[in-house]
């Protein structure tokens, strides 16, 4: 919804400045206006890339150790003021209090390897005389920023997945202009004012709030633009991708990610992770884990453990420290989950607990005997629900998980090496997880999926690879 009242400001070529359209920024939890954020026009896009081609030209010439100098102040400046941080993350988004400090210390030490990567972007020396007849040409290759890099980032991690792609692009030398999700900007600002504080020169970084409508193709189809850095749903990247032109592109795309829990498997620990993992931010994860294959023989017991301890998971007040599950980003989105599952359950699949919305608040689900026409059984849910599978054996579960068109990352729990190693090796996802569920992650690990689960790695030293090209340098020398 479009107002025309004056609140937070937009970070523009290093330069705070309001608009007379701007944007409300709603509590998912009781839609409370909580602020406004400029509403950018598709020429505030235009004069953001303009300033953008100097900023590249200003972040390429910075050396290692400013760079670094840089990115370390924005982490303590987020550091000393983690609270602040951590609260607008609940506010504005879907996280407890309690996820949204655990994402703020992810975005401190996000930033921090940043920092330490910017040191080891390095290249190699070229063996020319392999080929004969160059005996007297010696050589290297080196690193150069490829110059302005486009963000779009999602709501469910409004600090950190911002921070994954400001990070690096500053660490290597770029420019850099974000677009966060039109539902949660106000924590971009956030980072932003960290790097202004950190004394980031102008023009470098800018933050653009505003309709993806209006602003978004900007962003994507100028020719100055050489990597769109994308996270969100399939449909959005795949049209980012038909539009993008001649840049590269990373994508960070859904998931409909499998954990198997074999016989062998310490039952009390793949509970614990599994439920967690199902859970974490209201489900809307992309890491989430949806599907969970369980040998038959234990089936039994896993379910009941399971349903007990998602039942005392509690939903309820984000801004509380008991609270497990908070409410879904917009009631429209609880309202998609709970048409899924009734889907389902209309179809014939088992509704063991949940299933019950309250506004944009949806009850922890698990369901089983779920047809295989459902719906549900082959897209990204991105909500709080667990679907229960029995299998045979870690052949069926491998086939099983393996039949939906995602692949960003997997778990499996097994005391058994072979069956482990048989699990990596023929499971088609970007990760996979031993004996942990399959929304584990640390900052620095590659990042990213197969099939339409995306393009390209993130994670620092991987992004960084990704917004840097190599030069070949090479000296022919008198005889």
């Amino acid at each position: 919804m479009t107002t025309q009242v004056a609140g937070q400001k937009m970070f523009l070529a290093g330069k705070w400045v309001h608009r007379d359209r701007t944007i409300e920024v709603r509590d998912p939890q009781d839609n409370r206006m909580i602020d406004t954020v400029p509403a950018a026009s598709r020429e505030d896009m235009l004069a953001c890339i303009e300033h953008a081609k100097e900023g590249a030209k200003i972040a390429a010439a910075m050396p290692v150790y400013e760079r670094m100098a840089v990115i370390h102040k924005a982490a303590d400046y987020i550091e000393a003021n983690k609270e602040k941080y951590a609260l607008t993350i609940a506010k504005e988004g879907s996280k407890t209090i309690r996820e949204a400090a655990k994402e703020t210390e992810r975005c401190i030490q996000t930033l921090r390897i940043s920092a330490e990567e910017a040191r080891r972007i390095q290249g190699e020396t070229i063996p020319f005389d392999q080929m004969e007849g160059n005996n007297n040409r010696v050589g290297y290759y080196q690193r150069f920023p490829i110059g302005i890099i486009g963000a779009i980032t999602p709501f469910n991690d409004p600090l950190n997945l911002v921070a994954h792609k400001v990070g690096p692009a500053i660490a290597s030398g770029n420019a850099i202009i974000v677009k966060p999700a039109t539902v949660t900007p106000l924590s971009a600002l956030l980072l932003a004012e960290a790097f202004a504080h950190g004394g980031l020169p102008t023009k470098v970084l800018s933050v653009i709030t505003g309709h993806g409508s209006e602003i978004g193709d900007v962003l994507v189809t100028h020719p100055a633009i050489r990597m769109i850095s994308f996270t969100g749903g399939v449909e959005a990247g795949e049209e980012i991708v038909r539009k993008a032109g001649l840049k590269k592109v990373s994508m960070e795309l859904g998931s409909n990610s499998p954990v198997i829990v074999l016989e062998d498997a310490d039952l009390h620990d793949a509970v614990e992770s599994t439920v967690s993992g199902a859970y974490w931010a209201a489900g809307q994860n992309c890491l989430s884990v949806q599907r969970i294959y369980v040998q038959q023989s234990i089936m039994s017991d896993f379910e009941k453990s399971f349903v007990t301890r998602t039942k005392q998971y509690i939903v309820g007040d984000k801004l509380s420290e008991l609270t497990d599950i908070g409410p879904l980003i917009t009631e429209k989105e609880a309202m998609r989950v709970e048409s899924l599952v009734n889907e389902a359950v209309d179809k014939g699949a088992e509704l063991l607990t949940g299933g019950k919305r309250n506004q944009a608040f949806y009850s922890p689900t698990v369901l089983k005997n779920i047809p295989d026409e459902s719906t549900i059984a082959k897209e990204e849910i991105f909500g709080p629900v667990v679907l229960l599978y029995a299998v045979a054996d870690v052949d069926e579960a491998i086939e099983k998980s393996n039949e939906v068109s995602y692949g960003l990352q997997a778990g499996i729990f097994t005391k058994n090496i072979d069956k482990a190693q048989k699990a990596i090796a023929r499971m088609d996802v970007g990760g996979i997880m031993i004996n942990d569920s399959s929304d584990y992650r640390i900052d620095a690990m590659p990042f990213g999926g197969v099939k339409k689960s995306g393009l390209g790695r993130e994670g620092i030293k991987f992004a960084i690879q990704e917004m840097t090209e190599p030069k070949v340098v090479c000296y022919k020398l008198s005889n």
